[in-house]
């Protein structure tokens, strides 16, 4: 299984580089003291740090919460995060093809929710479905959701029930595409517009008869694997090659 792989590294924030630049041992007088042990002054930036990490993955703050990149990609979990104008590309798209009073379901795809509701508009309605329960702190529109069981959805989520579906499968692997495309299948009317790389194209055309519109989507970093967007209407991401 791929995930959608990085080429750039992380740049320390302050508090980390407070934490290198921390005395981090003090030995202590007698023989039984020589293994080193955190400062006091080490352990409380320590403890800063831990703070301030644990307080951005729960709460993002009410006013700035839609933010793209508020709470942090988690590698882990293969979370790369679209850049503003992709992700304000991607938003419109959904928005025009849902039309006037339509839904949108983000399919592991948080940062095209997060756009969307940044956008505030009140002529559709829109809710994520999401592994990553930080995600949870956006309330009702907030739905857990595993790639694994692809059906085991609330019952609130009537079959056929969203105009557009948007859908970045995690990993690009066939078996995560076709589980996914179950999750897909079901929600949809009709529209489906996914994100994944251009080395699943056979494989989603397949699935779900969708063809590689022109526009390329881009990330806030590198990723290894090229990246492409499908869709199965006549779409605008067919007007233009790449967004910056």
């Amino acid at each position: 299984m791929w995930s959608k792989s990085l080429l750039t590294s992380n740049v320390k924030n302050d508090h980390e580089k407070r934490l290198c630049s921390a005395q981090v041992y003090e030995m202590g007088d007698s023989d039984d003291d020589d293994i080193p042990q955190l400062s006091s002054h080490t352990l409380a930036a320590l403890q800063e740090f831990y703070d301030e990490q644990q307080q951005r993955k729960t709460d993002p703050g009410e006013g700035n919460k839609y933010n793209i990149g508020v709470i942090e990609e988690n590698w882990q979990l293969s979370q790369f995060w679209y850049s503003e104008e992709t992700a304000l590309r991607l938003a419109t798209e959904a928005i025009m093809a849902a039309g006037k009073g339509g839904r949108i379901a983000c399919v592991s795809a948080p940062s095209v929710y997060q756009k969307l509701r940044e956008l505030n508009g009140e002529d559709f309605s829109v809710c994520i479905l999401e592994y990553d329960k930080r995600f949870a702190v956006y309330g009702e529109e907030f739905i857990y959701y595993d790639y694994n069981n692809p059906l085991n959805l609330p019952q609130k989520l009537i079959p056929h029930s969203f105009d557009i579906v948007i859908a970045d499968p995690p990993y690009l692997s066939e078996e995560c595409l076709r589980k996914t495309a179950e999750t897909i299948k079901y929600l949809t009317q009709r529209k489906i517009l996914l994100c994944t790389g251009a080395i699943m194209e056979k494989e989603a055309a397949e699935l779900l008869g969708v063809k590689m519109c022109r526009f390329i989507p881009k990330h806030t970093r590198n990723l290894a694997n090229e990246f492409r967007c499908y869709v199965n209407y006549d779409s605008g991401l067919n007007s233009e090659v790449s967004c910056s």
